[in-house]
């Protein structure tokens, strides 16, 4: 054998060798390539909570978002996730009632009934499966998707699996985190004195709010009894079974409550003013698994007078964030 054939040959192996490795690495990862993303928040902020198999990326984020507007989620493609969740109104709608789509990738506890626990792609999976009873053939059979899902997960059979991982990745960007409060805590503004009056009933014994919404996310990520009347709906005793959860519901957040009416689990008050003559006066001592925060409930509430109820308001008023509700990333793509 020629020098010259010894070194053809080994090229010619070499070539084989590395040219069925490539060829092995995009089979099993997908041939595509996206762009990673890091999702900015304050840094008062806890961390988000990010699985290591879904990081975000633009691709996937874009893809969520297209799938959040798109009808094609429902089985009978009557309803998208934005049918119920409009943006103008901080992702809620008076007539859903729905919990509003804030700051849920903090969240680990979902629905007012914690029907799903866990992370975003598992309450995402429930969302696609049992809410919508997403039709998978006729997303598969789309011939859009089927490029987007190849471009962000390298996918060629769509399943329940990936919509609810490119879902997720869109909620993870459904942030709120600049309304007045925020721009006030970051030394951006202040308040005005009937704003700063509300501050102090809402952080203090006045007004008793801040035991279940004191958190820089408004809420306590967990459920309770707030004293309302009996209800056929258990709330989460429905889920676990156990009477201590009788009458339990899920602490929404209060940012962007100006826009988010109705209020509580059932939409029974219609407006601000009702929820804080409720928890002034309303409040029932002798309703089962009361949560022991509500302190005042043998006297019906915190007993707040015409204009501390106003004040209060009037600081609720300052979660509104209207970056948020106007912010083009987040619209309908199409």
């Amino acid at each position: 054998m020629s020098k010259l054939f010894k070194t053809m040959f080994f090229y010619l192996l070499m070539v084989l060798f590395f040219g069925s490795c490539k060829k092995d690495e995009v089979s099993s990862y997908g041939d595509f390539q996206t762009t990673p993303v890091v999702i900015n928040y304050p840094s008062n902020f806890p961390d988000m909570i990010i699985p290591e198999d879904n990081m975000p990326t633009k691709e996937g984020i874009a893809l969520g978002r297209a799938l959040y507007y798109d009808k094609i989620l429902s089985s009978n493609q009557t309803k998208s996730c934005s049918s119920c969740h409009d943006q103008s109104k901080a992702f809620t709608t008076f007539e859903s009632n729905s919990l509003a789509h804030i700051n849920l990738a903090w969240n680990n506890q979902y629905l007012w009934n914690g029907a799903v626990q866990g992370t975003l792609e598992d309450v995402m999976l429930f969302e696609v499966e049992d809410f919508f009873g997403t039709n998978i053939q006729e997303v598969n059979t789309n011939s859009n998707y089927r490029y987007l899902f190849k471009k962000a997960y390298g996918v060629d059979e769509i399943t329940s699996k990936d919509i609810a991982y490119a879902l997720a990745q869109f909620f993870r960007t459904l942030n709120s985190t600049d309304s007045k409060f925020d721009r006030f805590m970051r030394g951006e503004g202040n308040l005005t004195p009937e704003e700063w009056d509300g501050y102090d009933i809402f952080f203090t014994e006045r007004g008793d709010c801040f035991h279940c919404h004191g958190t820089v996310l408004f809420h306590d990520n967990a459920f309770g009894n707030n004293g309302l009347d009996l209800d056929p709906d258990a709330g989460l005793y429905n889920i676990t079974g156990n009477m201590n959860d009788y009458g339990k519901f899920k602490t929404p957040t209060l940012r962007n409550i100006e826009l988010t009416a109705p209020y509580m689990h059932d939409g029974r008050f219609e407006t601000l003013e009702e929820v804080i003559s409720f928890y002034s006066f309303g409040v029932k001592h002798d309703s089962p698994n009361l949560s022991p925060l509500m302190k005042y409930s043998a006297d019906g509430g915190v007993q707040l007078s015409q204009q501390e109820a106003e004040h209060l308001i009037a600081f609720l008023k300052t979660l509104t964030d209207y970056t948020f509700i106007n912010n083009t990333s987040l619209s309908d793509p199409n």
